[in-house]
């Protein structure tokens, strides 16, 4: 279902897209503002990574199959990369072309009409990044939050044009206008630089140190006394699918139906921490006699050293491939 809402949400954002894209070029046109044209041109990269995002969100919805045992949620990397890219080469165009009409200047036009244009179109843009990130953190959906990052850094843009048109309306010194105009352009560029670093980084299975401390918290807050602890912890991204990994050391003594509880109520757990598809491999490791000190289960029958303190799970050690007995013997 929250698949489903992110495609509806996101048909919606281009269609307004392409709505901005419209009244920006009409005040360009009214005006012949090179601060108007950065963020009518913007609006161009807009409405395309709109529908390229429109289009990974569907694909990254399609149900896993023989030749993508994990789901095609990869594509929202791909889609990011696209979008950082265009705005990238966006913002290179746009500095180009304010340096050149520095030294060959034009005459403005209607800075009023163009100003209230301006200003409206990025106060929508905002709202519909806010509502975009938002839902994008929500769902894990790593394109919808570019795509509201994207929104929101052009709204910044038009804030900082709209000053920029204010003080060329004030002083009538037209010069500003192309100043104006590179600042941005240079900012546009250095934002489509950050989103592509973050999909390379998705494609790349770069940790997420953030999305780590989440799951271990969540870990520490519900663990129970037969989770002695949790160890190689690994967490991938597939669009707004999480694969999570881990080693659950429990009681060595359990039968295989009480150790399949176990696995079932952490899986359940970390589904019902997610609005978002979760698959956990889960992988059991029998406890050792030096993890009794740091055992909680009061009631075990094979317990042979005296409970001394429960260990915090930390990134430190859940993310590292050893049993905390191990990692802690002869430690307080």
């Amino acid at each position: 279902m929250s698949a489903a809402q992110n495609i509806r949400i996101q048909f919606i954002t281009v269609s307004v897209g392409i709505i901005l894209l419209l009244i920006k070029f009409y005040a360009f046109k009214i005006t012949g503002s090179n601060a108007i044209l950065t963020d009518a041109l913007e609006s161009i990269i807009n409405v395309v990574a709109g529908f390229v995002a429109l289009y990974s969100l569907i694909l990254a919805n399609v149900p896993t199959d023989r030749n993508h045992p994990y789901g095609h949620g990869k594509v929202e990397f791909l889609s990011a990369g696209f979008e950082g890219t265009l705005i990238f080469i966006a913002g290179v165009v746009i500095s180009a072309k304010s340096v050149y009409n520095l030294f060959f200047p034009h005459e403005l036009s209607s800075v009023d009409i163009g100003l209230a244009l301006t200003a409206f179109a990025g106060l929508v843009n905002y709202i519909m990044g806010v509502i975009l990130e938002h839902r994008g953190h929500k769902t894990n959906s790593l394109t919808m939050v570019a795509d509201g990052k994207h929104l929101k850094s052009d709204a910044y843009s038009s804030a900082g044009l709209v000053i920029g048109l204010v003080i060329i309306f004030i002083t009538k010194i037209a010069w500003i206008d192309n100043v104006v105009a590179l600042l941005f352009g240079l900012l546009i560029a250095f934002t489509g630089l950050k989103v592509v670093r973050h999909s390379v980084a998705g494609i790349m299975d770069e940790a997420d140190d953030e999305l780590n401390s989440k799951v271990i918290k969540i870990l520490n807050a519900n663990r129970t006394e037969n989770w002695i602890d949790v160890h190689n912890l690994r967490i991938i991204r597939y669009g707004a699918r999480l694969h999570i990994d881990c080693h659950l050391t429990i009681p060595w003594y359990f039968k295989v139906r009480e150790a399949h509880d176990e696995v079932d109520k952490l899986e359940q757990l970390l589904a019902q921490s997610f609005d978002s598809n979760v698959e956990c491999f889960i992988h059991l490791d029998p406890c050792i006699p030096e993890a009794c000190r740091f055992c909680p289960k009061t009631a075990c029958p094979q317990r042979q050293t005296d409970f001394a303190h429960l260990i915090n799970w930390l990134p430190e050690n859940v993310l590292l491939n050893q049993k905390h007995g191990y990692q802690y013997i002869g430690k307080d």
